[in-house]
């Protein structure tokens, strides 16, 4: 494989994409090459900084090899980890490069407005002497049990709540709603107030609550959802973007409250379930959604957008409808995948079907072992065997829970098996320092709406 005069080497490629170019192969054959010392820093809320050391030619024959390269470094540590400012030294033609690219109307329009948006702050690309240094602020949350706490898990399909009393749950709930497609923000916040008094009335007293929602969060604030999709921005400055803070406090007034991303919380049912911390959980359903607990088991403030990190460097892979970039996790590691493999292996679905359910098509083949949909499956475990070293590459991660329908019944296995010979056939050098896997028994019995109890620390 050859991509801007970079000789790739492959030796595990899917069955039903042959053309699949790993971005840690693309990554390590780059720099097998580039010389020239190039720094980047992207600075997220509070004054955190996220910050690389890398390289690059530096000259006009390799331009559009190193462009193509710090193109996607960039995109990926600002959907791995957010940021509105980017920091570049070492090399102009990069800042240059990254300056055009990452601004209104440029290469990557959809990351500088989306980023600018959640950080409520004008993106830009700044060339310094000087890059500043790493700064995160890592904290330890979950894993409290005393007292009576309320858990609340917000999905796009049904609403959660858990009434636990000293880390056992004495009561929980599960209600169907459609905050996807309901323009009322009210509709929303009379949903979650009714879920908290549901699980209070289990209890003698509510000491704290913690949410569990899909999302961005930062300080307690929604700073984008999926949920509140079709609210108005107007109506969405006005009544969502505080929504969980009014709704507990409206309710319970003072008390100690913490709101996280959905994928953390799964990571830290993960960390309680394993007894183990530095978890990565990966969720493949409707997204690619994911979640970090750190070696000290802490929750990192990222964004762990994986969904749009890219993991795949060849020039016709699949775009993504939403960012309009190519390439990105979401169409590997989702049902999009499934949906995208399935006509390759020879599976006709009905395009009036919805995504859920051409889904569905593929797994009753499973079930009837078909080989192949038993194909489709396998790719999927290719691409996953890849990404996950690239995956630990990003974070260090020691433990990968595999979550979400396409992990589901047969189809899962097959995919965790595949992961696993790539990861060993292809990265002998990370046996045993990451170990996948499917969730088991106690994962789910500690269950997302009472793992989302145990956020917040007593006052």
């Amino acid at each position: 494989m050859n991509r801007f005069g970079i000789d790739i080497n492959v030796k595990n490629t899917p069955k039903l994409d042959p053309e699949f170019m790993p971005i840690l192969k693309f990554n390590r054959s780059f720099l097998a090459g580039a010389k020239k010392p190039v720094s980047i820093a992207v600075e997220r809320a509070d004054g955190q900084m996220a910050t690389c050391h890398t390289f690059v030619y530096g000259t006009p024959e390799m331009a559009e090899a190193d462009h193509y390269y710090v193109n996607r470094l960039v995109k990926t540590i600002l959907w791995m980890k957010g940021g509105f400012k980017v920091y570049v030294a070492g090399d102009e033609g990069t800042y240059e490069y990254l300056k055009k690219a990452y601004s209104d109307g440029g290469e990557q329009d959809f990351d500088f407005h989306y980023m600018a948006n959640v950080f409520e702050h004008p993106f830009e690309v700044v060339l310094v002497d000087k890059v500043p240094e790493a700064k995160d602020s890592p904290k330890k949350m979950g894993g409290h049990m005393e007292g009576c706490r309320i858990g609340f898990d917000a999905g796009g399909s049904d609403r959660k709540v858990s009434a636990v009393i000293d880390g056992e749950s004495v009561y929980s709930e599960e209600v169907v709603w459609f905050p996807k497609i309901t323009a009322d923000p009210d509709y929303h916040y009379n949903g979650i107030v009714a879920a908290l008094k549901s699980a209070a009335e289990h209890m003698p007293r509510v000491d704290a609550v913690g949410v569990s929602s899909a999302g961005v969060y930062i300080n307690n604030r929604t700073m984008n959802a999926s949920l509140f999709l079709a609210v108005p921005e107007d109506l969405y400055d006005k009544k969502v973007k505080d929504i969980y803070i009014r709704a507990i406090t409206d309710t319970f007034g003072d008390v100690p409250f913490e709101v996280v991303n959905d994928g953390d919380v799964s990571a830290l049912a993960g960390m309680l379930s394993l007894g183990e911390p530095n978890v990565l959980g990966i969720a493949m359903g409707t997204s690619e959604a994911v979640g970090y607990v750190d070696t000290n088991g802490c929750i990192t403030g990222w964004l762990n957008e994986l969904a749009f990190v890219p993991v795949d460097c060849q020039s016709d892979a699949m775009e993504d409808e939403w960012s309009h970039d190519i390439g990105c996790g979401v169409k590997y590691f989702s049902q999009d995948g499934v949906i995208k493999l399935a006509p390759r292996a020879g599976i006709e679905l009905d395009e009036k079907l919805s995504p859920a359910e051409k889904l569905k098509v593929v797994q009753g083949l499973m079930l009837e072992d078909s080989q192949a949909a038993a194909d489709v499956y396998l790719s999927i475990g290719t691409y996953l065997g890849h990404t996950l070293a690239y995956y630990f590459d990003l974070y260090n991660c020691k433990h990968v829970l595999l979550l979400g329908r396409v992990m589901s019944g047969k189809g899962g296995d097959i995919i965790l098996a595949e992961a696993q010979r790539v990861l060993a056939d292809e990265y002998p050098e990370l046996d045993g320092k990451i170990i996948p896997a499917l969730p088991d028994e106690k994962f789910r019995r500690v269950g997302q709406s009472a793992a989302a109890a145990s956020l917040p620390e007593l006052k």
